[in-house]
This record gives C-alpha cells, sequence and structure tokens, in this order.
C-alpha cells in the first residue's frame, strides 16, 4: 500500500514537472520568438544643415554649440559691404531708367498725336520702339534692385527649425561658400525610434499600435505608436562582383537568421527627466490591439515544417 502511494506520488510530480517544463518552454517561445518587442531600437532625428545663399566673410556669430535655438533666430551675419555698394547701384540705376523712360514716353506721346504730315509712320514707329524700349530697360532695373535687395537680406542666416545646434566649428573670420553648409542644427521636433524587428514578428502588430520604449540608462519610458513600417531593404545578392557576375552570400542549411526590418516608432511625450539623444538605443515593446499574435503552438508546427522540408 504505501509502495503504491509512493509511485503514485512519483508520476503525479514527474507529470507536474513535465508540465511545468511545456509551460516554461512554451512561454519563453512565446516571449522570445512570437512577441513582439526587440532589444534593437535606435533613437533617430532629423538634422537640418543650415547653408549661406549668397557668399562672404562672417563677421558676427550669434550661437555656442550645443545651443537651442527657435525657429528665425540669428545665427549668423555675412559681411553687408559688397551687398550694401550693389544695392546702392541698383538703386542708382533704377532712377537711371525711370528718367530715360519718363522722356521717352514724353516723346512717343508728341509724336503719337502728330499728324502723317508732320512726321512719317516709321519716325512715330521709332519713337514707339524706344519707349518700348526704355520701358523692359526699367523693369529690368527694378528687378535688380530687388535682387540686390534679397541678396542683402540673406547676408543674414536664420535657423528653419527649433532645435540644438551641434558640432559648431564655424567661427568669426570664416569665409561662407554659397549653398555649402556650415551649421547644423538637430531638429527637435523631429525625434522619433527605430526598432530593427524580425521578419518573424510583423505580423503580429499593425500600424497604430501603441508602443513603449525603454532607453538605456532611464527609468522612466517613453510612450508611442507604431508610425510605419519600411517596405524594403537591401539585398546583398543583388551586388555585382568586379567580374560583372552576381555576389551570393553563403546561406548555411541549418542556421537561417531571421532578417531585420526597421519599424518606425512615433514618439507621444518626452518626460522633462529624459535627455533624447540621436543615436541612443532602446527597447521597443509593441502592444498588439488589432491583430492577434501567433500562438507559440503555431510557430513550433512551423518550425517543425521547415525541418521537414529540409
Amino acid at each position: 500500500m504505501f509502495n503504491r502511494a509512493r509511485r503514485t506520488i512519483r508520476f503525479a510530480l514527474t507529470l507536474l514537472l513535465l508540465a511545468f517544463a511545456a509551460f516554461a518552454i512554451v512561454g519563453l517561445w512565446q516571449h522570445y520568438m512570437v512577441a513582439p518587442w526587440t532589444r534593437d531600437g535606435q533613437v533617430r532625428v532629423q538634422v537640418a544643415d543650415i547653408a549661406p545663399q549668397v557668399p562672404g566673410q562672417i563677421v558676427e556669430l550669434l550661437v555656442q554649440d550645443n545651443q537651442f535655438v527657435h525657429k528665425g533666430d540669428l545665427l549668423y551675419v555675412i559681411d553687408k559691404g559688397d551687398y550694401k555698394v550693389a544695392q546702392d547701384l541698383a538703386k542708382a540705376d533704377v532712377e537711371s531708367k525711370a528718367a530715360d523712360l519718363d522722356v521717352k514716353k514724353n516723346e512717343n506721346e508728341r509724336r503719337r498725336k502728330l499728324t502723317t504730315l508732320s512726321t512719317s509712320i516709321e519716325e512715330k514707329q521709332i519713337y514707339e520702339g524706344n519707349y518700348s524700349v526704355a520701358e523692359a530697360a526699367y523693369q529690368t532695373a527694378l528687378a535688380n534692385l530687388e535682387q540686390a535687395q534679397l541678396n542683402m537680406q540673406r547676408t543674414e542666416v536664420h535657423s528653419t527649425v527649433n532645435g540644438f545646434v551641434t558640432n559648431l566649428l564655424l567661427r568669426v573670420g570664416d569665409y561662407a561658400n554659397k549653398g555649402s553648409p556650415n551649421i547644423a542644427i538637430v531638429d527637435s521636433d523631429s525625434y522619433w525610434v527605430a526598432g530593427y524587428f524580425e521578419e518573424t514578428k510583423l505580423g503580429s502588430f499593425r500600424v497604430g499600435d501603441a508602443a513603449e520604449v525603454d532607453l538605456m540608462g532611464f527609468e522612466e519610458k517613453l510612450t508611442g505608436r507604431v508610425e510605419s513600417i519600411t517596405r524594403g531593404i537591401s539585398a546583398p545578392n543583388a551586388t555585382v562582383s568586379t567580374q560583372g557576375l552576381p555576389s551570393v552570400e553563403a546561406v548555411y542549411t541549418w542556421v537561417r537568421l531571421a532578417q531585420r526590418i526597421p519599424v518606425r516608432i512615433k514618439i507621444d511625450t518626452v518626460p522633462s527627466t529624459i535627455t533624447l539623444a540621436a543615436g541612443m538605443t532602446a527597447t521597443v515593446i509593441v502592444t498588439p490591439s488589432a491583430a492577434p499574435a501567433p500562438t507559440a503552438l503555431n510557430e513550433i508546427r512551423t518550425f517543425g515544417n521547415l525541418i521537414k522540408d529540409r
């Protein structure tokens, strides 16, 4: 009687241990292979490269490295000397062309009122043409003046975004080349998190699902939503070798790693205790709301089918 009870207890304990082990295996599989989360996350941001629209020597610098600036704030000033001279010349040319236009207009009006007995048709056409040429010259002078005034305004370079000046190497006396960026500003309104999810997990969530971002080094977490999923990544096998032949990477029969696809996470709010910086590593956890997550049993069956196919 005692031996039977002992065997029953051993059998029950064995079943209990097997059930616990199966539960643990399924739970671990569900967590690591199915649940939509990844440790491969990174904080990303857009950077505005500020470039002058006119060349010249920088005579005044009003920002410092890592300083926060608002959109429209003055960053630096380019020497205005040449542009002021060009503006004065353009104004003088406008006045000259205006006076010449007035003379040509009066001459044309007088010839137009005369009869063919006092002047010929050809002479009328000549004066009318002179008036048209003078009017075109006046319009050209106005356009040149507008361009000169615009260039004068462009000697003051302003910020195009709200953000932080970063890696500032510019200083007074440097020469600013037209179209060459010389100040970089991190757009503080453009932070997002890129989560690189394994392709096997993409079917467990959708755009719009809530996401939680755990930054390394901070206790508080960021909240956000799945904004978009990248629809394409580069294919290493599409490259061409030096001989013009396709370059194909080796694939091992029993080892096949899932590809990672970037998922863009829009950040809702940033706590005041967190200092965001592009490049920070993060863990991204998505909470599916619409798409049902695949079960561990289905994943095991899929894995078994893959082994059979091999």
